[in-house]
């Protein structure tokens, strides 16, 4: 048995793509446009994933846009999607500058939740060993719910 992806369902494309490619830095590694099912998937790879992805070899995410509107409510029960980051505070400072609402700030050095446009949450894990905690994460409380 091999992990191959994980589906999410997102309801504006190019908001989602947005977000994932140009805020989170995934890369587009495959892209389906099927017309007699009226979808479209597209599937992102991380950035240290992305040989490993396009040999097929690595787990992606997949986002599936459905052409006819539907409501997928808040994706909270959902759980969330996990990335390993070089340095939690220099990602969070680059989201936020991006427009991204840090739900959970990384106070301790290592964890630290956002949520997609689609409010699909998502946790970044310090690699390595916790940074020291510092400002202005250590004081910054929660926004909304991850």
């Amino acid at each position: 048995m091999r992990y191959l992806h994980t589906m999410v369902r997102v309801r504006n494309l190019e908001d989602s793509l947005d977000f994932w490619v140009n805020k989170m830095g995934l890369i587009e590694t495959r892209r389906i446009d099927n017309e007699p099912g009226r979808f479209t998937l597209v599937f992102l790879a991380a950035p240290e994933d992305e040989a490993a992805a396009r040999a097929d070899k690595a787990p992606l995410v997949e986002l599936t846009y459905n052409w006819d509107p539907e409501d997928y409510g808040t994706a909270r029960n959902f759980g969330h999607l996990a990335y390993e980051v070089d340095d939690i505070y220099a990602t969070c400072a680059r989201l936020m500058e991006a427009g991204v609402t840090i739900n959970r700030p990384p106070r301790d050095g290592r964890m630290a939740f956002v949520r997609s446009p689609d409010l699909i949450s998502i946790e970044l894990l310090q690699k390595g060993a916790a940074q020291a905690p510092a400002e202005p994460w250590s004081s910054m409380k929660n926004t909304g719910v991850w």
